[in-house]
């Protein structure tokens, strides 16, 4: 079943590209593996699947030792100051860049490990949503500029999460914003678009895409924080 709904959810990226006149090879799909078991997970990486993506630091430590680090192992969740140092030794990429405390914390556990630049997006509360993490649209141009300036961190792009919405489309102008944002920042890399709305990223230039309810199907509950 993982490998079928695999090859659909590649196709349909596929078609969404090129409806556009984009490259496919363009868009990188991260598997979301959020609550999903490792023998799962390990059958979509035997299917192919390079790029996990995590929401807890916790849940992606307990799996790594069993999956392996061929992967390249994504944090998609918020992210908790007193866990950077436990992160950067788990995770490759960090798209939920928010505040610039977080960005500070992230540059000094870096110093501290000898560890090369982390690369980075910053995560932006596009659509102004209630409860969700993000800089606001406004702020995204000063935080931007204070990352470029931390050595141990390589910042690469932007991250935003669409309001869910019964009808995708309703995501379309939040996309849209983001990658305008992103392009007036001189930034590449865009994250954007989940299972329920992630054609339409790729038609507003999403690089990368977080799909796991439509790879795996619904997930369990996880307890804990990331």
């Amino acid at each position: 079943m993982v490998g079928k709904n695999l090859e659909e959810v590649r196709s349909r990226i596929r078609r969404a590209a090129l409806a556009v006149g984009r490259d496919p090879v363009g868009v990188r799909l991260v598997c979301v593996t959020k609550g999903i078991p490792t023998d799962k997970i390990q059958e979509a990486l035997f299917c192919g699947v390079a790029d996990l993506g995590e929401n807890r630091v916790q849940e992606a430590a307990e799996k790594q030792p069993v999956l392996g680090r061929k992967p390249t192992w994504h944090l998609i969740g918020h992210l908790q100051r007193n866990k950077v140092k436990t992160a950067l030794e788990i995770f490759d990429v960090i798209h939920s860049l928010d505040r610039l405390e977080l960005a500070e914390s992230i540059q000094k556990s870096a110093q501290t490990m000898g560890r090369g630049p982390v690369r980075v997006l910053v995560q932006v509360n596009a659509a102004r949503a209630e409860g969700r993490y993000g800089v606001s649209p406004e702020q995204t141009a000063d935080l931007v500029e204070r990352v470029k300036r931390m050595d141990r961190l390589r910042l690469e792009g932007l991250m935003v999460m669409a309001p869910f919405a019964q009808d995708p489309e309703e995501a379309r102008p939040v996309f849209r914003s983001v990658r305008e944002l992103a392009a007036s920042l001189g930034l590449a890399e865009l994250s954007m678009g989940m299972s329920n709305d992630f054609e339409v990223a790729v038609q507003e230039g999403a690089t990368m895409v977080r799909v796991g309810t439509a790879i795996f199907g619904e997930r369990a509950q996880v307890k804990g924080e990331g």
